[in-house]
Parts: C-alpha cells; sequence; structure tokens
C-alpha cells in the first residue's frame, strides 16, 4: 500500500544530495567554528538536535548543548546561538522560546515552512521546504536536517546518501518483523538516533520500544531480552555486546551503514510492522502533525501575529 510517509522515506537520499547542496550555499547561515550554541526541537526534532549537538563537540567545532524547546534552560546561560528545528514552524514551545530570545541571542530557525510563525520570531531562517511532508510523522525533513547541519559541519554526505538507497533496496530481514519488543541502541551521537528508530515504532506500529546509548544497555536494561526481543545497535556496535544480546536469546542486529542510513532501515521496519498490524502509518493514534497549546500565542504568539502583520 502506498502511503505518504513510504513515498517521503524512499526520498531521502534525494533529500540529502540537496541538502548538501543547500549547507554549501547557505553556509553563512550555519553555526560558525567555535560558536557556542544551544540547539533545540521538540519530539524528533529533539533527537535531531541531540545527535547534531555531540557530533559538532565529537569534531571539535564547538561547545553544543541540546534541549527540549519546553526547557527554559538556553534563555538563561551565554549562548552565541539558538538554533531551533521545526518542521511546521507552529510548535507552541518553539514559538514561545523564539519569542523569548527577540533581543538577547541570536537565533536561527530551520524548517520545512518558511513563511510560519517560527520563521518570522527568528533572526535568521533557513528553509528547507523540498523536504515538508503530508505525514504526521517525520522521516524525511528530520534526516535532512541533521544531514544538512553534518554537511555544515564539513562531513562529506556521498557515503551516507549511497548507504541509505542500499537501506531503501534491500529487503528486511523477515525475523524483525516477528519481534515482540524492540531496543534501540547508539553511541557518541548515534544514541539520539536510537531514540528516534524507537519513536518511530511507536508512532507508526504502536510497537514496545525502547532505546539506550549502547553502553548503558548492559546496566540493567538487557534484563529484558529474550527471544521475543530485536536489539539493534544503530552505527558501530561496543566489543562485545553482540555475545551478551545474544546471550539472552534476543535477536542482534548492527549496521555498518551510515548511522542516519540505519535509521531509514528503522523507518521502513516501523512501516512493515504497521502493515503486519493493519495500523494505517499516515494516521498514528493521539499524534499529529503540530502540537499547538490551546492559547498558545499568549503572549508568544501575539508577538508572532504581530511581527506578521508588520
Amino acid at each position: 500500500m502506498s502511503t505518504h510517509v513510504t513515498d517521503e522515506i524512499a526520498s531521502q537520499p534525494d533529500c540529502w544530495r540537496r541538502a548538501a547542496e543547500t549547507a554549501a550555499r547557505e553556509a553563512a547561515l550555519l553555526p560558525r567554528p567555535g560558536e557556542r550554541v544551544a540547539v533545540v526541537g521538540c519530539g524528533t526534532s529533539y533527537f535531531m538536535a541531540r545527535a547534531y549537538a555531540a557530533l559538532r563537540e565529537s569534531l571539535g567545532a564547538g561547545e553544543t548543548d541540546a534541549f527540549p524547546a519546553s526547557d527554559p534552560t538556553p534563555l538563561g546561560r551565554r549562548y552565541d546561538r539558538i538554533v531551533a528545528l521545526t518542521r511546521s514552524g507552529t510548535t507552541t514551545e518553539i514559538a514561545r522560546l523564539l519569542a523569548a530570545a527577540r533581543g538577547r541571542v541570536s537565533t536561527l530557525v530551520i524548517t520545512g515552512v518558511p513563511d510560519s510563525p517560527a520563521a518570522h520570531l527568528a533572526d535568521r531562517v533557513l528553509g528547507l521546504g523540498f523536504a515538508d511532508e503530508r505525514s504526521v510523522v517525520q522521516t524525511r525533513f528530520a534526516t535532512t536536517t541533521l544531514q544538512l547541519l553534518r554537511a555544515g559541519l564539513g562531513v562529506d554526505l556521498a557515503p551516507a546518501v549511497a548507504d541509505a538507497e542500499l537501506a531503501l533496496y534491500e529487503p528486511l530481514p523477515a525475523l524483525w518483523e516477528r519481534r515482540g519488543q524492540f531496543t534501540f541502541l547508539g553511541s557518541g551521537w548515534a544514541a539520539g538516533l536510537a531514540d528516534e528508530a524507537a519513536l518511530k515504532l511507536r508512532e507508526v506500529a504502536r510497537a514496545w520500544t525502547e532505546s539506550y546509548p549502547a553502553m548503558e544497555y548492559r546496566h540493567g536494561p538487557i534484563s529484558i531480552s529474550d527471544r521475543a526481543c530485536l536489539v539493534w545497535c544503530l552505527g558501530p556496535a561496543p566489543s562485545g555486546l553482540r555475545d551478551e544480546v545474544e546471550a539472552t536469546g534476543a535477536l542482534f542486529a548492527a549496521d555498518a551503514v551510515d548511522p542516519v542510513a540505519a535509521l531509514v532501515r528503522a523507518q521502513r521496519l516501523a512501516v512493515a510492522l504497521a502493515d503486519r498490524r493493519g495500523l494505517n502509518p499516515d494516521r498514528p493514534r493521539h499524534v499529529s502533525r503540530s502540537v499547538v497549546l490551546a492559547g498558545a500565542f499568549r503572549p508568544a504568539t501575539a508577538e508572532a501575529t504581530r511581527i506578521l502583520r508588520s
């Protein structure tokens, strides 16, 4: 069955190529080496913020912290820049934080909708309209945003694009779909991707999922693993992890591909599980495209409305 989310998952290699081009063209908008940066988002965008923050620091590009947009901490610390990730540009927490940051710290919004409240509240806007989505769940916008930011750090995206094309082409192992519990692991910047993979299976297939930093899995969470489980490490697995997982009876998987390409495979698994369970991946339960709270723009959106009308 063709769905919006299926089509959007399949479009990711092309979106990543465009992300690399955008990063080169709009390099002046992205955080500069040495800047102290706070990256904020909600849900999937927060997980991408965490991945970028960990990667940026690991590459020595500058101190970088990630926060849920609902956390006011960035406003109480000295940052050179706040980078807000928001697909729709209408999420309440993002709008409130940007409104509060005006005149206090430079802000950059990366969004799929450049003409949105968040975009009008930010000092600078980087639009990724080509990666916007019709589906409720995020797939290509999230990964394209992360790939744009990776390219801005000097990462060559060509290997990731090739790996994503492979991840889209190769059949998923049949045994995966028969598991009843899924644990995703990741080390370093891939830990945020593990959280996102788990979220995708929850949203799309209502699956029982967990996620942990790979080394933390041994400290208690391994107790849940048995023959009904798939334990999947995105990115390189720590030494000895496979043996420990397989000793529980669980099925172990570790991808040799780029971790973001591995996330594409997890997205595909989420859709396959939904189909197996008779669920529509375009209509996840209790989830909407953007979380806009009642009274969200009082006072924050009153400011957004004023800016939009000026």
